[in-house]
């Protein structure tokens, strides 16, 4: 059970994720780099008592970033990368919703 807590880290509210919540009942979260789809369905049920219909998993590469440090008069560009991540798209039955803004999460 206490694994299952680490599972969701956080809900991804942008436009895209909202727009998905409204028209098709579905929402995103950023979840575990080694949680499968029946961990992730699992937790979902479980945090905000709801019945999940579908998981989809992807898997995000992690950008180039590039940055510059101005030292001693010097300038040092460096650049690295951001780590990978994935993302869950958890889709729910009609009769079911999740407040992510107002509730707690």
């Amino acid at each position: 059970m206490a694994y299952l807590k680490s599972v969701l880290i956080a809900p991804i509210l942008s436009e895209k994720s909202s727009k998905l919540t409204e028209t098709l009942n579905k929402y995103v979260f950023r979840v575990s780099k080694s949680a499968n789809k029946l961990e992730i369905k699992r937790a979902v049920e479980e945090r905000f008592n709801v019945k999940v219909s579908n998981v989809a998993t992807i898997n995000q590469k992690g950008k180039k970033k590039s940055t510059t440090i101005r030292s001693n008069g010097r300038v040092l560009r460096t650049s690295g990368f951001r780590s990978d991540w994935k993302k869950a798209i958890v889709t729910l039955p009609k009769d079911f919703t999740i407040d992510l803004v107002g509730g707690e999460y």
